[in-house]
């Protein structure tokens, strides 16, 4: 599969995996996927992320913060989050209490202290579905590549923070879809 990925798709791997070692995860996660993206400039889905609003470093930062704070919640979507507050569940008070006794970002599964993990990083579970999502969703639009696009476009389909987050920011999959191959909008070339 790999071998199908355009440069820009590759950088964006790479730049998950950067994302993973200095956040001190154990593998490359979805959200690092999406970081990448944010870095990105000059690509396909860095065209499609501005035509929907995402232009400014301020808003950049704003999505930023949004997966922070869903890693200081151990994972859980604000939607997540929401639905056990319906059931009497404070998450965010959860988290003071976890981390007024274990230090902030306790719940996050970073690791802290500088310690790294050994060899190559692995991919979670939400990174490897990103993938496989991003190659249906190039066989699905006839394309012979695997671009960072198609790693945009998994994003905002599948359920998680990563989708949830874009959501927030206006960047659906709808959206996303109609910028890159049309339906009334410029297409990203």
């Amino acid at each position: 599969m790999f071998e199908r990925f355009t440069k820009d798709a590759r950088a964006l791997v790479q730049g998950a995996v950067e994302h993973s070692e200095r956040s001190g995860s154990g593998s490359v996660e979805a959200e690092h996927l999406l970081l990448a993206l944010l870095d990105r400039e000059g690509s396909r889905a860095s065209f499609t992320l501005t035509a929907l609003g995402l232009t400014t470093e301020e808003r950049k930062e704003s999505l930023r913060r949004a997966l922070g704070d869903a890693r200081r919640r151990a994972g859980l979507s604000q939607s997540e989050a929401d639905a056990l507050a319906g059931l009497g569940i404070d998450v965010s008070e959860i988290v003071a209490r976890v981390e007024e006794v274990h230090g902030v970002g306790a719940m996050s599964g970073d690791r802290k202290g500088g310690e790294r993990w050994p060899g190559r990083r692995t991919f979670g579970r939400g990174a490897k579905n990103v993938l496989e999502k991003s190659l249906r969703i190039a066989v699905a639009h006839h394309d012979r590549h695997i671009g960072d696009e198609h790693f945009l476009l998994a994003l905002t389909i599948l359920p998680g923070v990563p989708g949830e987050v874009l959501a927030d920011h206006g960047v659906t999959h709808e959206a996303a879809t109609r910028v890159l191959y049309g339906g009334g909008e410029a297409k990203a070339g």
